[in-house]
């Protein structure tokens, strides 16, 4: 009968199928036992691979082998990372020759392909794996720990840092509201990745979540469909704040989001290290702007209420250094209130610091800068490099524990103005030019010339 004399090639076929099955099942168990010096062999071996099936397999063994090994052997994988899957030498200098030869076609993307480290498409291939991408932004995570013992893991970190700007793109990334309806699990996320303002407890949450006049947006990817890789906290009001306290409070009455005309961004939270240097804020701003607007017409305002983590450092330095460029003797005597016990509270001290604050503050965003010449504040650089207008200096706008120790109180408003925000990033980036409203310069303007006193810079 026609087909017969395929019947016995087709099971010989099943029986090969099925029995390569098993000795794939075998070597990923002994590849999941694998002792922690073997898993830059089985790097080696899942580089080797061209079927898809057997590199998934070996990828997730690596995974779970580097998940299993104690902190000596992870490190013993990434600095195997760093030493074993870089380049490749011997084809590198081949294209070269090749290149500077009689016929030098394809030579220049012969040279290409071997100039890249071996080690990114390593990485490409644990990305494979289920759950790979997750495991991935967990090993940078503990990578990034290690560079200052482990200085030749920079290589491994920049091959990261490479492929996760291009994995994490905003054309991958998708914005969610955030409100009391999520799934618990990712609510769970928010409070434990809250990194301005931490929250309390599950009603310190729904008061960020539930009323009317707040909002909260994130980021997420695919690949990571239940983690944010940054969320944004928001809160709808009539006016510019000062203090985050009001916006906390958990006894306010909310505000009915059709009086609403501004929208204030307090508190913006990445939540994954493993990411650190892939920028989402720029992205996650700006496109939350553009759904409010459409979503609340009157909104006509656009500003933060930031934390100002560094300044509280910068000013404990300035009152230890001989000279400055700011602080004269009467300066330097109001300031010692700040270091008794509760001067916040009391009024008479709160008012004492009050003018050498914001003068202090005026100079170390508009003048003071950093070895590299950039403006000291991180959260500054952010908005500042955004195209944002530094708005408001806000003396006592944080008394929590934690705002009190990073700044003593100060918090600030960054305006983002559509029509200014080319110029001001531009002005920011190429220059360093600070955008600062009238209010914030004339801070600046107010402290004057002492002969205690060095010029300004």
């Amino acid at each position: 009968m026609p087909g017969l004399e395929a019947a016995p090639s087709f099971l010989s076929d099943l029986i090969d199928t099925l029995t390569e099955r098993g000795r794939s099942l075998l070597r990923q168990r002994e590849a999941r036992h694998a002792p922690q010096s073997a898993l830059p062999d089985l790097g080696e071996q899942l580089l080797s691979r061209r079927g898809e099936a057997s590199g998934v397999a070996l990828a997730q063994a690596l995974l779970a082998g580097y998940a299993a090994a104690d902190e000596a052997g992870r490190v013993g994988f990434l600095s195997a990372l760093a030493d074993r899957f870089g380049p490749d030498r011997r084809r590198a200098d081949k294209a070269i020759a090749a290149l500077q030869g009689d016929d030098p076609s394809g030579a220049l993307e012969d040279l290409h392909a071997a100039s890249e480290p071996r080690r990114q498409e390593l990485i490409r291939r644990l990305n494979l794996a289920p759950g790979g991408t997750a495991a991935l932004v967990r090993m940078r995570e503990e990578l990034l720990g290690h560079l200052g013992a482990h200085p030749q893991l920079k290589r491994v970190d920049a091959d990261f840092s490479h492929l996760f700007s291009s994995w994490f793109n905003r054309g991958f990334l998708v914005l969610r509201p955030i409100d009391w309806t999520t799934p618990a699990n990712i609510l769970e996320k928010i409070i434990r990745y809250e990194a301005v303002h931490a929250i309390q407890n599950w009603n310190d949450l729904r008061n960020r979540l539930e009323p009317e006049d707040r909002r909260c947006y994130g980021f997420f990817h695919p690949r990571l469909a239940d983690e944010p890789l940054i969320f944004v906290e928001i809160a709808l009001t009539r006016a510019i704040p000062g203090a985050i306290g009001p916006l906390l409070d958990l006894t306010r009455q909310p505000t009915p989001a059709s009086e609403t005309t501004t929208a204030v961004f307090y508190s913006i939270s990445n939540t994954q290290k493993g990411l650190g240097g892939v920028s989402f804020g720029n992205f996650l701003i700006k496109q939350v702007v553009e759904n409010l607007k459409r979503e609340l017409p009157a909104l006509k305002t656009f500003v933060t209420l930031s934390p100002v983590p560094g300044f509280a450092g910068w000013l404990a330095r300035e009152r230890k250094a001989e000279t400055s460029a700011w602080l004269d003797a009467p300066t330097r005597a109001a300031l010692t209130a700040l270091d008794e016990p509760g001067w916040h509270a009391d009024p008479v001290k709160a008012e004492q610091v009050r003018g050498p604050l914001l003068r202090a503050a005026a100079h170390y965003f508009l003048q003071a800068r950093d070895p590299k010449g950039r403006a000291i504040d991180p959260v500054a650089r952010f908005h500042l490099g955004n195209g944002a207008r530094l708005e408001q200096l806000n003396i006592l706008g944080d008394l929590s524990p934690k705002g009190l120790k990073q700044s003593h109180g100060l918090m600030v408003n960054y305006l983002y103005a559509p029509e200014e925000i080319e110029a001001n990033h531009e002005a920011f980036v190429e220059k360093g030019t600070v955008a600062a409203s009238a209010a914030v310069r004339k801070a600046l303007r107010s402290d004057p010339p002492s002969r205690d006193r060095m010029p300004a810079p």
